[in-house]
């Protein structure tokens, strides 16, 4: 029988989703302003509801911002959201509460650079088909590393994670490719710029196999946290060839056992107000329906 289907396409490597970007913020309330008014996201209702923590519901994923000294990703992170339009109108309402913070947004073609009050950079996406069914989500983060890291990087992901990862190249330069759950992936951007000191931010992601990239980790003294049953740190990415340091950004691995995973996220529906509000458009449903 002939095979019409590209079966390949539909596999997954051992991290099975990238679930939340960790980065402290001083104030809570200019980040609400940034995260909530402007960007039109959510806090989560049900977690991380006093004022030393929040949590910001993006789809299925989450920005965690704990109160401390700023913490900024040496990168950016993309991010699907709906209606363009009011996006820009949301950051530009938005701006007069941020004056004297680094809050800036920048129009382009494909997408808008927003920059967060502690200068974070997000890059907001319109659903399209090179996100696949997803209105509202995380499907990337990108991280700028040093010139000639990125081999060994693809290298520690396949062989110590055993996760999907591969160099790709554009108008851009090197970069590569880490896939992290289903239409997500760690970006790793080379380039020659001087990188800023690593301040400690981190992702969050689960696994399939929680205990083999464990050993292999502990093996070569990588492991920074052992959190719980559940849950484990590392922060260096390595050369499996050399063991020489690539990159640092710390990575809080979950297994599939831990009780938040797949845990219902709550998402507004931004357009609502109390001037016009339309009863049960009160939610977003982050994925787009299923064409007949």
């Amino acid at each position: 029988m002939e095979t019409k289907y590209d079966r390949a396409a539909e596999d997954l490597g051992n991290v099975v989703a990238l679930e939340h970007v960790n980065v402290t913020v001083p104030d809570q309330a200019i980040a609400t302003v940034f995260y909530v008014t402007g960007l039109g996201l959510t806090r989560d209702p049900f977690l991380m509801t006093g004022t030393q923590n929040m949590w910001i519901n993006v789809g299925r994923c989450q920005f965690h911002l704990p109160g401390n000294k700023p913490q900024v990703l040496r990168g950016h992170v993309g991010v699907v959201m709906p209606d363009r339009e009011a996006l820009v109108r949301r950051l530009t309402k938005v701006r007069k509460y941020l004056e004297d913070t680094r809050f800036a947004f920048e129009e382009h073609q494909e997408f808008v650079d927003t920059t967060c009050p502690w200068g974070n950079r997000i890059r907001c996406y319109e659903p399209g088909e090179r996100f696949g069914p997803v209105t509202l989500g995380i499907p990337y983060v990108e991280f700028d590393v040093p010139a000639g890291s990125v081999d060994g990087i693809v290298r520690f992901y396949q062989e110590i994670i055993a996760t999907p990862a591969a160099i790709s190249e554009d108008d851009r330069g090197r970069c590569a490719r880490v896939a992290v759950g289903v239409g997500q992936h760690l970006l790793f951007r080379e380039t020659d710029r001087p990188l800023p000191p690593y301040d400690g931010h981190h992702i969050q992601v689960y696994v399939a196999d929680f205990s083999g990239p464990y050993r292999k980790l502990l093996k070569r003294g990588l492991i920074c946290e052992e959190s719980d049953q559940h849950q484990y740190r590392f922060k260096d990415l390595v050369d499996p060839e050399t063991g020489k340091v690539l990159f640092t950004i710390e990575h809080e691995v979950r297994s599939m056992r831990h009780p938040i995973y797949l845990r219902p996220l709550v998402n507004r529906n931004p357009a609502q107000s109390n001037i016009d509000y339309a009863p049960g458009y009160d939610g977003w449903n982050w994925g787009m329906p299923r064409a007949d």
